[in-house]
């Protein structure tokens, strides 16, 4: 039976995965979500015969199921090619008591990758599907790697065209000038003066604008939204946690059935709901390890039941995690308010008035499959230095809040379940926290000398995300006030 896709608000009618791909948000405002989450088409056992690409098409059917066989199968193929710098695509690797998904083998080192190499091609096959004409205008924020992983997937792609938000002063100078040395004539990329938040907020005023809708479709345009609000971006996420479970039966790590432990650096809670979203089809999951850093809304979220973001910013080594609006949680707080679309956008109306809600009593009691944690800044690098102390592999920053709060739950609780760390970038994005991290001394180095240390001590090549960016012309400069957004699309799209 066809899965389709529904607002969690409750207010928007039921659509395909296509449309759900093609509109991003609903147009109450909500996330589209599954009307029924699918169960695992094969069985526990089978998933370690299977490749990366063969375990994507049989998780994704599931999902997207007004695709063909041959639609879906296309988008795969051009999604996980040589783009990918290892052929298992999200290869494991075991260092100290734990083993790292290694999510940051595309394009752009970064585990935004992994969905949006498909993303492009999921839009432009919706597109297609359902007789779309005109411009799909990707509008965007980002923290730091969906707008680079965003941008290098849309680039040059016939149809569409790529507008990324991103704090000015919040991200690293190797994320910064990934984005602005961007190539592409449908590409462009807007510096904001304001954090995350500020840049998520504007984005999603312009998609809930119906004026500027109307003024966009008179000139051929539409929007979408590259961001994890779009549920195309969501499904394939999935599929690694599934994949993973696969490759430990394979390895001989763990037999089917057994039950494994997933700790995933967390800020707009995509990525640890797609692994939650793996245990409802029915992987073995003991705990969901929710690891904040110092911006740690969800850590209290998941102590208290109360999301409350009336909170100091806090810029961090970890600034893709530096987020305090996590949008994500609304498709969460929809399944254990029963997916009830009245409640969900009673809690989101809290929010946008208050800046908080609470949950009932019921709701917390669905939580119970998740352990939130956080990590400060001086665990964060001690962790780095620990982990490269006792085994030589290096980790980022974000892993390194994941690892830190891992050891914390180990500690803790005694669990010695198979616990996987979803490593969600390389080091190389983050050279001088991790190089400061490992060694203070390293700080007199330049960005790039500190890239080539790395590489020596890492026995790592440098990756050629960061080779080519090395005396890459900057190509945008635009900067703007964070209230200025719209003005900046209207200008860019001469509205």
């Amino acid at each position: 039976m066809d899965i389709m896709y529904r607002s969690t608000r409750g207010k928007a009618g039921e659509v395909t995965a296509s449309q759900a791909i093609l509109q991003g948000l609903a147009e109450d405002g909500g996330l589209y979500v599954p009307d029924k989450l699918p169960v695992l088409p094969v069985k526990l056992d089978e998933l370690a015969g299977l490749d990366y690409r063969q375990t994507a098409y049989i998780i994704m059917k599931e999902f997207l199921s007004d695709f063909t066989e041959e639609e879906l199968k296309d988008c795969i193929d051009k999604a996980y090619d040589d783009k990918f710098d290892c052929k298992e695509i999200a290869p494991l690797k075991k260092a100290g008591d734990a083993y790292f998904l290694e999510l940051f083998h595309g394009a752009t080192i970064a585990f935004k990758d992994m969905a949006l190499s498909i993303l492009p091609h999921l839009m432009t096959t919706s597109a297609k599907k359902n007789n779309v004409d005109g411009k799909i205008m990707i509008l965007t924020a980002t923290s730091g790697d969906t707008g680079k992983a965003a941008l290098a997937g849309f680039a040059d792609v016939e149809g569409t065209g790529i507008i990324v938000f991103y704090p000015k002063h919040g991200v690293s100078v190797i994320q910064e000038k990934q984005m602005v040395t961007q190539k592409g004539d449908n590409t462009y990329v807007v510096g904001i003066e304001g954090n995350f938040d500020d840049a998520q907020t504007g984005v999603k005023k312009m998609f809930g604008n119906s004026e500027l809708a109307a003024r966009m479709k008179d000139k051929g345009y539409r929007f979408s939204s590259a961001n994890s609000i779009n549920i195309g971006r969501l499904v394939p996420q999935v599929v690694y946690y599934i994949y993973t479970y696969g490759k430990l039966i394979a390895d001989g790590v763990i037999k089917a059935g057994d039950k494994v432990n997933y700790v995933v650096p967390t800020g707009n809670f995509g990525n640890i709901l797609a692994a939650y979203y793996a245990k409802a089809m029915g992987i073995p999951v003991n705990k969901l390890i929710c690891a904040s850093n110092e911006n740690k809304v969800l850590y209290d979220f998941f102590a208290t039941g109360t999301y409350d973001r009336n909170r100091e910013f806090i810029l961090t080594s970890s600034p893709s995690m530096d987020i305090l609006i996590s949008s994500n949680l609304e498709r969460l707080i929809y399944a254990i308010a029963g997916e009830d679309g009245n409640a969900t956008s009673k809690f989101m109306k809290e929010l946008s008035d208050s800046g908080k809600y609470s949950i009932t009593d019921s709701m917390k009691e669905e939580l119970g499959v998740f352990y939130g944690g956080y990590c400060d800044e001086k665990k964060t690098a001690d962790t780095i230095k620990k982990i490269y102390g006792s085994s030589g592999y290096v980790i980022d920053t974000h892993t390194a809040v994941a690892a830190g709060v891992y050891e914390e739950y180990k500690n803790n609780t005694g669990d010695n379940t198979v616990t996987v760390i979803a490593s969600t970038a390389s080091p190389y994005k983050f050279t001088r926290s991790v190089m400061n991290a490992i060694d203070d001394k390293y700080d007199s180095m330049t960005d790039f000398e500190l890239v080539d240390r790395l590489s020596e001590l890492s026995k790592v090549p440098v990756p050629a995300a960061i080779e080519e960016i090395r005396t890459a012309p900057v190509l945008h400069d635009r900067v703007c006030d964070k209230s200025r957004m719209q003005d900046v699309v209207e200008d860019i799209l001469r509205l």
